[in-house]
């Protein structure tokens, strides 16, 4: 393998990548102009390099990255799928990135349009009869909805202060819940993997504000008991939240509304064709049904009969929950997504979701354990078990996958599942890289049989080799020192 090297080792005393123009005005000295305390000393170490080193240096890096653009990226929860690039030149439009967000109303119909068809689309899909555009990411709409929640109960007088969450609940779920003033009742998943009626009755009571889950769940399952839970839990006065984060199962197929859901959040940036991973920028719009509409946060997009107006007052909403509109160009790919595919295309993109992630499941289920043997949704979860004997983990395994070109699943997810290893294949995969990835996993079972010693040091081509991610985590090193120091951190 090519020696990698930093780019302060590649630095040679003398070179230059840069020629400035030559000064056209009068030379001074600095210390003339500029306080002492504001002028910086010579730089030790700074690198020096030609123009060709700087850009290969940075171009290899580049390769470095890996991304759905060059290679399978299959986590679990996450729908790392492959994004059209149409949805991101049509973001680009002069009239969509030029536009500021002070600009007055008259000048931006279009915009405001394109947002009021977005809401209305959304709504369509979950089932829902108002939306917000506002939060700017899946766990933002979250928050977003309970504080909806907690508006609407203090509205009325009431003290609800508890929130029914599930095991398999995404982690997001019970921060939320906190951060929005709810204690959270966990409630345990049956051994089918799913929440049962009786469970909920028996918690539910005057002061839970209602259950926040998730449908298909974190083990990729159906909660097919989603309307007997939603009927006892409005016949107690509470409300049904959906984390809207596996969308990508249900969407042109089901919807959550006629299921008995009254709240959830559409994570664009993940199953609407938006980027996905890098720390956004996101979107998580927020539906609700129309007991919740009048505690939306404003402004909110209102068609009249010749124009698109924002509207600004409202005496029950909570409230702004960001500045301005919210990610308005990642809104834009979104709709231009919805759009393209059209209502049948979404409901091919659920069907080939679950169909590769049941592939998956089917061909590897005698080499990996599988807890939850039943028919899944958009991803499945198998764990180690099999490979423990061996002393083979899931970690070993997820190291080894980086061998083979594939980026890891999610892994140690959901925490119901000892050593998970939870697979979502997206509906964007041809049979061609599923077929590639089983036989990959297929070869590391084998491994872990006949040869398990080359599982506990993997990988073993990656330019980064096994690191010890709890010292990593803990005492990270976020800056370069010299090769002649003792200590690399």
């Amino acid at each position: 393998m090519k020696e990698r090297r930093l780019v302060f080792e590649k630095s040679r005393r003398g070179r230059v990548a840069v020629e400035p123009p030559e000064v056209d005005v009068p030379q001074v000295d600095p210390e003339e102009l500029i306080p002492e305390k504001f002028l910086r000393d010579e730089l030790e170490g700074f690198p020096e390099l030609s123009e060709l080193d700087v850009v290969r240096h940075y171009t290899e890096l580049s390769t470095l990255n890996f991304g759905v653009d060059t290679g399978f990226y299959p986590l679990g929860s996450c729908t790392m799928k492959y994004n059209p690039r149409v949805d991101e030149d049509v973001a680009l439009l002069e009239g969509f990135s030029r536009l500021h967000p002070y600009q007055p109303e008259e000048h931006c119909q279009g915009a405001l349009r394109l947002m009021h068809e977005l809401a209305s689309y959304l709504c369509e899909i979950g089932g829902m009869d108002a939306l917000t555009l506002q939060p700017s990411a899946g766990a933002h709409g979250e928050l977003c909805g309970l504080l909806v929640l907690s508006a609407y109960f203090k509205d009325r007088g009431e003290r609800r202060d508890k929130l029914i969450i599930p095991d398999t609940a995404h982690g997001t779920n019970p921060a939320s819940s906190a951060l929005a003033g709810f204690r959270v009742v966990e409630i345990g998943s049956s051994k089918k993997g799913i929440i049962e009626p009786h469970d909920v009755e028996r918690l539910m009571d005057e002061n839970t504000a209602g259950i926040m889950l998730t449908n298909p769940n974190t083990l990729g399952l159906f909660e097919e008991n989603i309307k007997d839970i939603a009927s006892i839990v409005h016949s107690r006065g509470g409300f049904v939240y959906c984390d809207g984060a596996n969308l990508n199962a249900l969407m042109g197929i089901a919807r959550l509304g006629d299921m008995g859901v009254d709240l959830v959040q559409f994570n664009l940036h993940k199953t609407f064709a938006t980027p996905h991973g890098g720390g956004g920028p996101g979107s998580g719009p927020l539906g609700v049904k129309k007991e919740l509409a009048p505690y939306l946060p404003l402004p909110w997009v209102e068609k009249t009969s010749d124009r698109y107006r924002l509207v600004t007052d409202a005496p029950k909403s909570i409230g702004r929950c960001r500045a301005f509109y919210g990610n308005f160009l990642v809104m834009v790919k979104a709709y231009a997504y919805i759009r393209r595919m059209g209502r049948e295309g979404l409901k091919e993109a659920s069907r080939m979701a679950i169909l590769n992630a049941n592939y998956i499941k089917e061909r590897l289920k005698e080499d990996f354990h599988l807890p939850y043997p039943q028919t899944c949704m958009h991803e499945c979860v198998f764990s180690d078990k099999y490979q423990q004997s061996r002393g083979v983990t899931t970690m070993d395994i997820a190291k080894r996958l980086i061998d083979y070109g594939f980026h890891p699943p999610t892994i140690y997810f959901p925490l119901v599942v000892k050593g998970a290893i939870m697979i979502e294949p997206t509906e964007t995969e041809s049979p061609e890289t599923i077929d590639a990835f089983i036989d990959a996993m297929k070869s590391i079972a084998r491994d872990a049989r006949e040869n398990p010693a080359i599982l506990k040091d993997a990988p073993h081509s990656a330019p980064v080799k096994r690191v010890d991610e709890a010292r990593a985590s803990r005492r990270p090193v976020v800056r370069w020192h010299s090769p002649n120091d003792n200590d690399r951190g």
